[in-house]
């Protein structure tokens, strides 16, 4: 090659790359955002997942794409996340969208109902079913866009200090209960209370409360609800398959660039099924050593389930005369759940079913 013409390509080689630099730079900015989670540190699944997505996150952007995490109280109380998020206080927030029903009961469509879905048809329905459209058109209306980031499974039924044998014995209890299955026990007797994870304990302890519910054994065990109540109680059954949101302020989420979106959400999806099997892996073991502390494990009677699923139906026909929003999403719901359960009754109930009376049998 003549000394001329190399010197051209070499010149521009040299132009492309300076033109290139600058691209690629705008294209992967540093940025830097702060999540506020509902949930104390020590409960390391479901306050962990936010520290799990974002630890995907920073990878995934040789950790141009920063999200701070911040444990409930650090910044905001753990039942004001959405309303920091909202407000633009903060950028992200972690959190269960079922307590902020006092805003609009529809919020608790998207994360858990009684007698809703359970995790996989849960998962089922938000991502492949319709469900994450419904919910982020109307989450849209409270400026923020929701990502199902987390999921704990069927819940347990809550810690008593009495036994629960009759619907009778429900009146004027007061039980911390999240969401609108307060309102739902309220129709049978109960005295609901929303309180956030961290104050359960002391309030249970001193009797202010009768019986509290919070997730599942694992979690449970760690929050010490044992010491101060014998009778665990199951099933959760206004937590059939609860969704944990990682909601982005919504200006916040339109200035991100595309690839740092797509990052956020899927770590967001990665975050759904890791807490899930997290939480599986855990609560057996949790389980047993409850039990074997003394824990007396109970199921709710028929009676106290049929009483609360008639009241659970009363309520969506009351709220659904007054909100569009939530009878839209809940029919949408109902509709999802009926075809399901006409599949697992098929395949998954027998199968379960066979495998756990045969558990024993080696």
């Amino acid at each position: 090659m003549k000394r001329r013409d190399f010197l051209k390509v070499s010149a521009a080689g040299a132009a492309a790359t300076a033109v290139a630099s600058p691209a690629i730079a705008q294209s992967s900015p540093e940025i830097k955002w702060r999540l506020t989670s509902s949930f104390p540190k020590s409960l390391d699944t479901i306050y962990g997942g936010a520290e799990y997505l974002a630890k995907q996150v920073a990878e995934m952007t040789d950790n141009k794409f920063q999200i701070q995490v911040f444990q409930a109280g650090e910044l905001v109380p753990g039942l004001q996340a959405l309303d920091a998020t909202s407000k633009n206080t903060i950028e992200m927030c972690h959190t269960v969208s079922y307590y902020y029903v006092g805003k609009d009961p529809t919020f608790a469509i998207f994360a858990s109902v009684p007698f809703g879905l359970n995790a996989r048809q849960q998962n089922s329905w938000l991502s492949q079913g319709g469900g994450n459209e419904l919910a982020n058109e109307f989450f849209k209306k409270s400026g923020v866009i929701g990502f199902p980031c987390g999921n704990t499974g069927t819940q347990m039924g809550g810690w008593f200090r009495k036994e629960i044998k009759t619907v009778a014995d429900l009146s004027g209890l007061k039980m911390r209960i999240g969401g609108i299955a307060g309102q739902v026990l309220q129709k049978v007797g109960v005295v609901p209370q929303q309180i956030a994870g961290g104050d359960i304990y002391p309030a249970l302890e001193k009797g202010t409360i009768d019986a509290a519910e919070w997730v599942g054994p694992y979690d449970d065990e760690k929050l010490g609800f044992q010491k101060v109540a014998k009778f665990y109680y199951y099933p959760g059954f206004w937590e059939g398959g609860p969704t944990v949101h990682a909601f982005a302020n919504l200006e916040k989420w339109n200035e991100l660039p595309k690839n740092y979106q797509a990052i956020l959400s899927n770590a967001a999806a990665n975050t759904n099924a890791w807490m899930n099997a997290r939480y599986d892996m855990q609560n057996p073991a949790a389980l047993k050593r409850l039990v074997a502390s003394g824990t007396q494990l109970r199921p709710f009677t028929n009676e106290v389930l049929e009483a609360c699923l008639k009241s659970t139906n009363e309520l969506w026909a009351e709220i659904s005369g007054k909100n569009a929003d939530f009878k839209k999403a809940i029919d949408a719901m109902q509709a999802y759940r009926s075809d399901q359960y006409l599949w697992w009754q098929v395949a998954e109930y027998t199968y379960d079913s066979f495998m756990i009376r045969s558990r024993t049998r080696g």
